[in-house]
């Protein structure tokens, strides 16, 4: 048998390699699915979502400072669309024996009166006096960082606090919140409307409630919120017979003017 010829070998390999190529690049489909995605032709959802505190397109999640309660912290998630609170959640929440049974009776209705409000000026659940105080005040928190994430200075919800809190006193108009104050009889709370460095309207969110508090709740708080506008500070009196209320009121309404500078 005549041997082939080394030159006659090489070309027929090197035809048939170029052949193999050819029909392999005529079975590649023209484009790949998923090819575009990946290249950045779209944007993965993930990547559509809105950053927390609600930047850019006006929506987004932004969570509260945890508050202390004598039972646990509460802290407060909330989800904000443009400019509006949609869904509340507590991530913290007291736990462990009884509070167990307060939590999951008090949070899914502090929940609901939160997104109906869209502030926190919501009441206190009965029965849940400590768990309701530590919700609002970290409810509050958050709107305050919605707010200030928003870049505006409006609110986050319909009173979710202050417009320029913390800018000074005779800076515009501020509304501050201050602190619940926490009385033998319950929490006590404050809004304050500051406009060119007077009080021009004091609001109480929270006060004692149930039984015999109703009636000196009705009686003393209009006379605290007169009394407070109308001296521009928390040195008022005591409403008589309001004497825990009158304390905790004036507690509440010094931080929230320490809040505005004075």
């Amino acid at each position: 048998m005549r041997k082939s010829h080394p030159v006659r070998r090489a070309v027929l390999a090197g035809a048939a390699t170029v052949s193999g190529i050819v029909l392999l690049l005529s079975l590649k489909p023209a484009s790949d699915p998923g090819s575009a995605s990946a290249a950045g032709g779209a944007v993965p959802p993930a990547a559509a979502q809105s950053p927390q505190g609600g930047r850019g397109a006006g929506a987004g999640t932004v969570t509260g400072d945890a508050a202390s309660t004598q039972y646990g912290p509460v802290q407060v998630r909330l989800t904000v669309s443009d400019g509006r609170i949609t869904k509340a959640e507590a991530v913290q929440a007291p736990k462990g024996g009884q509070s167990d049974r307060v939590t999951a009776d008090a949070v899914p209705k502090l929940n609901r009166a939160a997104v109906a409000a869209g502030s926190a000026d919501i009441d206190a659940v009965s029965g849940a006096t400590y768990t309701s105080a530590g919700y609002v005040k970290s409810l509050q928190s958050a709107l305050d960082k919605a707010a200030a994430a928003a870049g505006s200075g409006s609110r986050a919800g319909a009173g979710a606090g202050a417009a320029e809190e913390g800018a000074g006193a005779g800076q515009g108009t501020q509304v501050l919140t201050g602190d619940a104050a926490q009385t033998q009889y319950g929490p006590v709370q404050v809004r304050v409307t500051v406009s060119g460095g007077k009080i021009t309207e004091v609001e109480t969110l929270q006060a004692p409630k149930g039984g015999r508090s109703d009636q000196v709740t009705a009686d003393a708080v209009p006379k605290l919120d007169r009394a407070a506008v109308a001296a521009g500070s928390a040195d008022i009196d005591a409403v008589s017979g309001a004497t825990y209320t009158s304390a905790g009121y004036k507690q509440s309404l010094q931080s929230a003017l320490d809040r505005a500078g004075g």
